[in-house]
């Protein structure tokens, strides 16, 4: 599909991205569409659950990063891609199940390491970063791995000591410095969100 605005969305686990992406799908609606990176997490069927639990979820080679530029690739062609979808009680891919995304003007791609990959940055026409206090980030963090996925609150303390809070430092927090807008407070800043709307309205126009 030519003239394809693409628009990359990152920041550290419980930034508020998915409020800020949601807050621009509410208001563009069919107009745009969405990738997660998540959903890109490798399969892992040899490994147990126990083995899988225990993996580095937050390190760059978890995801199938060549997979979603793949995806990308082919949305700005115009053609319609069937994304993974991950499941986060099991730690890996669905089997029997993907996500139809079509092409459209407008396409978010939302993700902690989206600007870690050089290939992947560099498809993004519009880079935002959502930036947050590192206690909020923990307190939304626990709060949603224990109500939505499952988890207890012991096992989400130990990983984000373990693997989330050091792969942010090496990894997520340096690729700040490729966003060409940093948001602060996510979904809840209406002045950044105004100028994000504007951008969109304008091309889709």
């Amino acid at each position: 599909m030519e003239n394809t605005l693409l628009i990359g969305i990152a920041g550290g686990t419980g930034s508020g991205k998915t409020t800020l992406t949601d807050r621009i799908l509410d208001t563009f609606g069919s107009n745009i569409s969405i990738l997660r990176h998540d959903n890109y997490y490798r399969a892992h069927d040899e490994l147990t659950l126990e083995e899988r639990a225990r993996m580095n979820y937050d390190h760059p080679d978890s995801f199938e990063t060549a997979l979603l530029i793949e995806d990308l690739k082919k949305l700005k062609r115009g053609e319609t891609v069937f994304s993974p979808l991950y499941d986060y009680s099991s730690h890996n891919r669905f089997k029997d199940r993907t996500l139809e995304v079509k092409p459209n003007r407008v396409i978010l791609v939302e993700g902690i390491l989206i600007f870690c990959d050089p290939e992947l940055k560099a498809l993004f026409d519009i880079r935002i970063f959502v930036d947050t206090d590192a206690d909020v980030r923990i307190l939304r963090r626990l709060v949603r791995d224990v109500r939505e996925r499952g988890r207890t609150m012991e096992s989400v303390i130990s990983q984000y000591l373990d693997t989330v809070k050091p792969m942010h430092e090496q990894f997520v927090e340096p690729s700040k410095h490729s966003a060409d807008i940093i948001v602060p407070m996510g979904g809840e800043n209406q002045v950044a969100l105004d100028m994000i709307f504007q951008k969109i309205r304008s091309h889709l126009n």
